[in-house]
C-alpha cells in the first residue's frame, strides 16, 4: 500500500531561534523591508554640513571684486614736476662734483623718481607713462644745465642763480658744445625709467 503524503518537518533555524513574526504597522500596513526607508543624504567627499564652503555673493557665487578707483591725475602730474626738479638738482650736483662725468644710473634715478610720483598718486592711467617720458627727458636736460651752471658759478665766483638768469646763453652754449652720442643714451634711460616705473606702480 502507498503511504499517505506527510508534510516534511521544518528545519530548525541555524541560530536556534525562530524569526519573530512581523508586526503590522500602526495603520494596518506591513513595515517596509530594510533598505527602502528614507535615507539620509550623503555629503560629498565626507564633509560635514557645517564644513561646506560658503560664499558671500547671492546664489552661492563669490562676491564681486572691488571697483577700481582711479587716482588723482592732476596732483600726480604736479608731484611729478616736483620730483623732476628734485632729481635734476641732484643730477646737477653730482655732475659738477664728478667734473662732468655722467653716470647712467643717475639718469635712470631721475626717471624712476618721476615715475614713482606719477604712478603712486595717479594710479592706472594711460596718459601718465607718456607724461613720465617727457618729464624724465626734461629732468636729465635740466640736470645737465644745472651742472654746467654750478661749474660756471664756481669759475666766475658768482651765485648760481645769477648764472642761470643772467648768463644762461653761456651755459646753453657750453652744453651744446659738449653734447655727444652718449648723451642720447642718458636721455633714453631717463625717459625709460619714468615710463616703466609709472606703469608698474600705477597698475
Amino acid at each position: 500500500m502507498n503511504q499517505p503524503w506527510q508534510q516534511p518537518p521544518q528545519q530548525p533555524n541555524p541560530y536556534g531561534q525562530q524569526p519573530p513574526p512581523q508586526q503590522p504597522g500602526p495603520y494596518g500596513q506591513q513595515p517596509p523591508p530594510p533598505g527602502y526607508g528614507p535615507q539620509q543624504p550623503q555629503q560629498p567627499y565626507g564633509m560635514l554640513p557645517h564644513a561646506a564652503p560658503q560664499y558671500g555673493g547671492p546664489g552661492g557665487f563669490p562676491p564681486p571684486p572691488a571697483p577700481f578707483r582711479p587716482g588723482n591725475v592732476g596732483l600726480a602730474v604736479l608731484l611729478g614736476v616736483v620730483a623732476m626738479l628734485v632729481g635734476a638738482g641732484v643730477y646737477g650736483y653730482i655732475l659738477k662734483a664728478t667734473d662732468g662725468a655722467q653716470i647712467g644710473y643717475l639718469a635712470i634715478g631721475v626717471g624712476a623718481l618721476v615715475g614713482a610720483a606719477l604712478g603712486k598718486i595717479g594710479g592706472r592711467n594711460a596718459v601718465l607713462p607718456a607724461v613720465g617720458v617727457v618729464l624724465g627727458l626734461l629732468g636729465v636736460y635740466l640736470g645737465q644745465i644745472f651742472g654746467y651752471a654750478l661749474a660756471l658759478s664756481d669759475f666766475l665766483n658768482v651765485p648760481v642763480t645769477e648764472v642761470l638768469f643772467d648768463h644762461f646763453e653761456v651755459v646753453s652754449k657750453a652744453w651744446k658744445e659738449d653734447l655727444g652720442g652718449m648723451d642720447a643714451l642718458f636721455y633714453a634711460l631717463g625717459g625709460a625709467g619714468a615710463f616703466s616705473t609709472a606703469r608698474k606702480l600705477g597698475g
